[in-house]
């Protein structure tokens, strides 16, 4: 799911809670020399990324200094801005929160990055904080944009709190409602993430459906039911539709009952899509709905910001089953083969986990 992430709802323009007035600005930098530069991962041009050094600005007041421990690759955005495929038309709607340069390159990218304010408000230093910042090793951020992680979550599972911000305003955006019927078509890790969620609610069913059998083990460590799209259960309350291809919204309109729902998470980017509209669409009278995580759902928009949203989310990730969407790891140093070997297909992963150097080895 498009941070970007996943929109006139831009992500920068996100309300955060704003830091004690007063607040001392303290730092746990011990050689600020050291501090000086930053590394971040950079598009480049078509399917070519680097890491390029940086300056890094003192900060500022109400700002913080952040020191990544891991960020995650939101695989299906990622390679959609690797393979430069962002759509012209909705670029500038289109942009990440913290994003610097514009699409198609150079760009820098990314919104899943976990880490330790080492600098700024003294209320802050020490904390472990997620940020909806790309991949970088050190970064400065205005502490608003900050979203301190619990301390019963853990920092390498926090990266996940984007996208399952993403799935808390789907089901905003859904309203599912006791004793509802509901399907989740694409066991990726926006729909597994839907799912995990939903596996709470009282529904009378709910399936997690794929055309790869392999996903059924995926499913059943979440605690769903799987179903391959042949067998799917049809006349659904809900759909929502995860799998960003022709043939799942095709089949997703065939699961929903008369005058449903889908809910459609999927990003085609530049790619054209074909439904048959003069079928289910058109005589049954169901609809399609986006969701799109740039903006809070239009249900709760007037009662949550984007803060409370992010904080929802990651309190969420005390449960470990959360841990079953971190399907690899590798390196900072590594990350450019690895976004180009995500994006070939030659690495399957969920969210995959970008490790940074401890401080001890710097």
């Amino acid at each position: 799911m498009p941070r970007f992430h996943k929109t006139t709802a831009r992500r920068g323009q996100a309300v955060f809670p704003a830091p004690a007035p007063g607040t001392r600005f303290v730092s746990k930098m011990i050689n600020s020399q050291q501090r000086s530069q930053a590394k971040a991962y950079w598009t480049v041009g078509h399917e070519k990324g680097e890491l390029r050094s940086e300056d890094l600005p003192a900060p500022g007041p109400g700002e913080a200094l952040v020191r990544a421990l891991y960020s995650g690759i939101s695989k299906g955005t990622e390679t959609v801005v690797h393979c430069g495929n962002v759509p012209p038309r909705v670029a500038e709607q289109m942009r990440a929160p913290l994003q610097e340069g514009s699409f198609p390159s150079p760009v820098k990218y990314g919104y899943l990055s976990v880490g330790t304010v080492e600098a700024g408000p003294v209320d802050w230093v020490g904390r472990t904080v997620f940020c909806l910042h790309p991949h970088q090793d050190r970064y400065v951020v205005p502490v608003e944009s900050l979203t301190v992680v619990p301390e019963n979550v853990p920092a390498r599972r926090a990266v996940l709190t984007g996208t399952v911000e993403t799935a808390v305003n789907a089901l905003w955006e859904a309203g599912p409602r006791l004793g509802d019927r509901v399907a989740v078509v694409g066991a990726g890790l926006v729909g597994g993430m839907v799912a995990t969620l939903l596996r709470t609610f009282p529904l009378q069913r709910l399936q997690l459906i794929d055309v790869d059998p392999a996903k059924r083990a995926f499913a059943e460590a979440l605690g769903v039911e799987f179903a391959h799209p042949d067998d799917a259960l049809a006349d659904c309350d809900i759909v929502i539709h995860c799998s960003a291809s022709q043939e799942g919204l095709e089949r997703s309109l065939q699961l929903v009952g008369d005058e449903g729902d889908v809910i459609e998470m999927s990003w085609y980017a530049d790619r054209k899509v074909t439904i048959p509209l003069g079928e289910d669409f058109h005589a049954r009278r169901l609809s399609i709905r986006a969701s799109q995580v740039g903006v809070v759902a239009r249900s709760r928009r007037h009662r949550r910001t984007n803060a409370d949203r992010l904080a929802l989310a990651v309190s969420l990730l005390s449960d470990p089953v959360y841990d079953t969407f971190l399907t690899g790891s590798s390196p900072f140093a590594e990350l450019p083969a690895v976004v180009h070997d995500l994006a070939d297909g030659r690495l399957d992963a969920l969210c995959h986990v970008v490790e940074y150097p401890a401080e001890d080895k710097r």
